[in-house]
């Protein structure tokens, strides 16, 4: 059948007039439609052959053009949540010439970044932070007395809405006496569509217009002749909500915290957009916005599958067609993980799975088509997924918990408090981990090494292949405490055998021996390792050991005494951070076995860690990101000879 052609226009002849958020707002607003029309055109052939996050950022188009338009961008703050939806904003802010290199290593976030822009306010990439990000900002403004009035909008996502740390900066922003506007972007999903009972009440919330009209004549009244004091005004406030409730029988979660709701509106009419920014954006204290968009508007096959959408890579933007991936490739590490779950489920029906709100990311998704009932979707809350599992884990059940790294250290003293202190038997399937590429800084996994290192009772493995990932995974079964097990995102180097053998936990492996250098690795680093190793040998005629160390936590103190008997130097790799990482831990042992009283020389050998330097790492392929960091097969390659010269 032949596919439906979308009909892009390629041309973009109002949009190339706009540098600037100024520009914008010098047009009629009769002519904004068409801007929208031409930022949906730019977005679909740009990312058609330079992917990206398309979905979101198709739906908000409208959202992004009325901000500009209304709010004096960038004195006025908007403060993004996740950023995902933010590329029209890159767009209208004079990075539209630029954005090709959108995501690519010397080119433009895939994210707002400071860094890169005033007009992006604050970082942008882990969910629920705007609300608290921007409520800091209109409080700051109000102590500065900011003339003329600084404007402050925080605009977040009907999924990240539903993040802990969102509740927080709604809590305080109703107890504040900010002019924080917080626009809720209700699309109805998050990369995965949005799990929890508060997603189903946005689904439902209406308001009435009538009602608003009067209440804003009515507020600007007793504004007027001073009738309302702080305290009045709480008063009056819940005595509006309370009668709005009963009018309207249902009540609402927002005004319930004494914010100001205004909607629901929708989100892809500009012109709506625009006029109620404008009615509002003037009102004294907290307020909430809620608009309804369509993720993926104006291009059929993404509104149709928005989740696949959400980031696509390459595809044809007159078809929508994607290339095909072939099925002789060597599965994905998730792919290896969600598979493996299953397996495991199939005989221990103790074992659950938990992930947070990344069940097709993590491919959670699989025990979750067979065991539905034993899969748990938590949504973005990864805090909560982490106490949760604990519980499950105190009762008995087997919980694997499948997070990407970067998100999991919002949940750092959940694993210690709830899971770490008592011991319990969860294990940690930590997706991404290392330089991930493109997403930059803000999603790279490298510190999950060394923040866990430090918890006691905790044991850290990273696999150097498929084969090795389910054999961890297996073994994690038949720990009594918590368990770490991290991998990369991408694909395995090799497709997998099928054995399946237990591994001792804090033993790992010597892959070749030799006496002039010992090369300690941990994760699939070991494949460059090995490359740089053969071509270092054959240049220098020298011997060189490498050692798969496997566990970060417990090391194996059997390679380590062996290597430090060699009186050689030593290296050691690791995909992520070189502070606190394995080599801290390899060269802590050392200190410690030399330093010893039963050692009689006490002088160690040469020691050189390779990682992610100090500093947050851009954003890049994963291959130019290891290169710039020098552990890469050619990195590791130099290393050696600058030691063996």
């Amino acid at each position: 059948m032949e596919k439906e052609k979308t009909n892009v226009d390629a041309t973009t002849p109002l949009l190339d007039t706009i540098d600037s958020p100024a520009d914008l707002r010098k047009l009629p607003a009769e002519r904004l439609p068409q801007v929208c029309a031409e930022l949906r055109s730019f977005l679909i052939n740009s990312l058609s052959s330079h992917p990206g996050h398309f979905a979101s950022s198709m739906g908000a188009v409208e959202l992004t053009v009325a901000l500009h338009y209304v709010f004096n961008t960038p004195y006025d703050r908007i403060v993004w949540d996740v950023g995902h939806q933010a590329y029209c904003h890159k767009l209208l802010t004079g990075r539209r010439d630029a954005f090709s290199t959108n995501r690519t290593l010397g080119g433009l976030s895939g994210f707002p970044s400071p860094k890169e822009s005033e007009y992006d306010t604050f970082t942008a990439g882990h969910a629920s932070n705007s609300i608290s990000a921007g409520l800091g900002m209109a409080v700051a403004a109000s102590v500065h007395k900011d003339e003329p009035h600084r404007n402050v909008v925080a605009v977040i996502g009907d999924a990240s809405i539903s993040g802990g740390l969102a509740f927080e900066g709604l809590n305080n922003a109703a107890n504040s006496n900010s002019d924080l506007l917080i626009i809720l972007n209700d699309n109805d999903m998050s990369i995965d569509r949005n799990v929890g009972s508060l997603n189903s009440y946005l689904a439902h919330l209406t308001s009435s217009k009538g009602y608003n009209d009067l209440r804003y004549s009515l507020a600007g009244i007793l504004r007027k002749y001073n009738l309302i004091t702080d305290i009045g005004k709480g008063r009056i406030t819940r005595f509006n909500n309370s009668l709005k409730s009963l009018i309207n029988h249902e009540q609402n979660i927002f005004e319930g915290l004494n914010i100001r709701y205004f909607g629901p509106f929708d989100g892809n009419d500009v012109a709506t957009v625009v006029k109620v920014l404008n009615d509002i954006k003037d009102f004294k204290g907290p307020r909430i916005l809620h608009l309804r968009t369509t993720k993926g508007k104006g291009f059929l096959p993404a509104e149709k599958d928005p989740a696949t959408w959400h980031a696509p890579g390459i595809f044809d933007p007159a078809t929508g067609e994607r290339p095909q991936e072939s099925p002789e490739k060597p599965p994905k590490y998730q792919d290896i993980f969600g598979s493996t779950l299953v397996e495991i489920a199939d005989s221990h029906p103790e074992v659950v799975g938990i992930t947070a709100a990344m069940p097709s990311g993590t491919s959670m998704n699989k025990l979750a088509e067979k065991y539905p009932e034993r899969t748990f979707d938590v949504g973005i809350s990864e805090g909560h997924a982490v106490t949760f599992s604990g519980g499950l884990a105190k009762d008995g059940m087997k919980p694997f918990v499948a997070i990407y790294s970067s998100f999991l250290q919002r949940a750092y003293s959940h694993i210690i408090h709830d899971v770490a202190i008592e011991g319990l038997p969860v294990t940690f399937c930590i997706d991404r981990a290392g330089l991930v590429g493109e997403d930059g800084p803000t999603h790279h996994g490298v510190f999950d090494l060394a923040y866990l290192r430090s918890i006691p009772g905790m044991t850290i493995a990273a696999p150097r292949n498929g084969d090795e990932l389910r054999r961890l995974m297996h073994t994690s079964l038949t720990l009594d405490g918590p368990i770490a097990i991290r991998y990369p995102r991408g694909r395995a180097k090799n497709k997998l055998s099928g054995t399946i053998e237990h591994v001792t936990i804090g033993k790992g492996v010597r892959i070749k021996d030799g006496n002039d250098l010992a090369i300690l690795t941990i994760g699939t680093v070991a494949d460059d390792t090995t490359d740089a190793i053969k071509q270092a040998e054959h240049d220098t005629g020298k011997s060189i050991a490498h050692y798969d160390m496997r566990f970060v936590k417990p090391l194996d103190s059997d390679i380590l005494t062996e290597v430090a008997r060699k009186r050689c130097p030593i290296i050691t790799i690791e995909d992520g951070t070189v502070n606190g990482g394995m080599g801290s831990a390899v060269l802590e042992w050392l200190a410690d076995y030399f330093n010893s009283s039963e050692r009689e020389e006490t002088a160690m050998p040469r020691l050189i860690r390779m990682g992610v330097p100090d500093r947050f790492i851009s954003q890049g392929t994963p291959d130019q990101l290891h290169h710039l960091c020098g552990f890469d097969a050619e990195g590791i390659y130099k290393t050696i000879k600058s030691i063996l010269k």
